[in-house]
């Protein structure tokens, strides 16, 4: 489960982080308001592509962190196949 994103540098945001609780999140706004690059930094975790024109400030990198409660689903024996050091709580880094 999502627990917090991070973002930084990336479209029309500077610097923000999202805390997520258990259960369910839905996020509103008006149109405008940045639900879609929230969307955006999500999907850049997931392996999406940037380009040059996701950079607020051109001279800054972009960095997209979220971090992830992973207890409940059984991931041990996936980390030691693939040669990573398992914790319950994982921070998956996007950074261009």
């Amino acid at each position: 489960m999502l627990r917090l994103l991070s973002v930084n540098n990336f479209v029309l945001i500077d610097d923000l982080q999202v805390s997520f609780d258990p259960g369910f999140s839905i996020i509103t706004g008006e149109t405008g308001a940045g639900k879609s690059i929230l969307l955006g930094a999500l999907s850049l975790l997931q392996g999406g592509k940037a380009d040059g024109s996701t950079l607020l400030d051109a001279s800054k990198k972009c960095v997209v962190e979220g971090a992830f409660d992973i207890a409940n689903y059984a991931l041990n024996e996936f980390f030691a196949l693939n040669d990573l050091e398992y914790d319950d709580h994982t921070i998956l880094p996007f950074l261009f």
